[in-house]
């Protein structure tokens, strides 16, 4: 392995949990409804359990609902189920063939749990992100005492490691602070 290959292998990993990051945030809940919330529901289907994107079209109806069109006629109790029992504190109610599912307005001491869930997700991708490096420094190392590179290039090669840390960290941060602001939005 070279310096190249160490630092591709470091960027890919950072760039692996920054996606991790993005996708946790992204099923926090805020108060505005997002069709991308229900991504974790699943259903049972013909004996096995399918993501609900898969028997049914989720849409959004407006800003604080979300409506959910089920692809088969006897799905619509099924789904109202699923959508109940998950642990998202939604309430659907059926009109039809289609469920709305009304996002409830989050309490002061709701967001403030959230915040502390946003931050810490943010902590854990750091921390990933920081085990990345150490990783990368330590193939460095080694290639070093091999005496496949010199101590300039080894240098040079953890600068920019620590340097793309420094920017994966900063992306993370500016990923907290903009879903802190938010949740915290009334």
């Amino acid at each position: 392995m070279d310096i190249a290959e160490i630092r591709k292998t470091a960027e890919h990993k950072m760039g692996k949990s920054l996606e991790t990051l993005k996708n946790e945030l992204h099923k926090i809940r805020t108060g505005r409804a997002h069709p991308g919330l229900l991504d974790q529901v699943h259903v049972e289907y013909y004996g096995s359990r399918v993501p609900l994107s898969q028997v049914a079209n989720v849409t959004l109806i407006d800003a604080r609902t979300i409506g959910v069109q089920p692809w088969e006629k006897g799905m619509g109790a099924k789904i109202e189920k699923a959508i109940r029992e998950s642990d998202l504190g939604l309430n659907p109610s059926a009109q039809g063939d289609l469920l709305r599912v009304p996002m409830p307005a989050l309490t002061e001491e709701r967001r403030k749990e959230l915040t502390k869930v946003v931050r810490h997700a943010g902590e854990e991708c750091k921390i990933a992100v920081r085990a990345v490096r150490r990783e990368a420094n330590e193939h460095l190392k080694k290639l070093l005492k091999d005496k496949t590179v010199n101590e300039d290039d080894e240098r040079r090669a953890q600068g920019d490691v620590q340097q793309l840390t420094d920017n994966v960290v900063a992306e993370v941060d500016r990923l907290v602070h903009g879903k802190e602001a938010e949740v915290m939005a009334v």
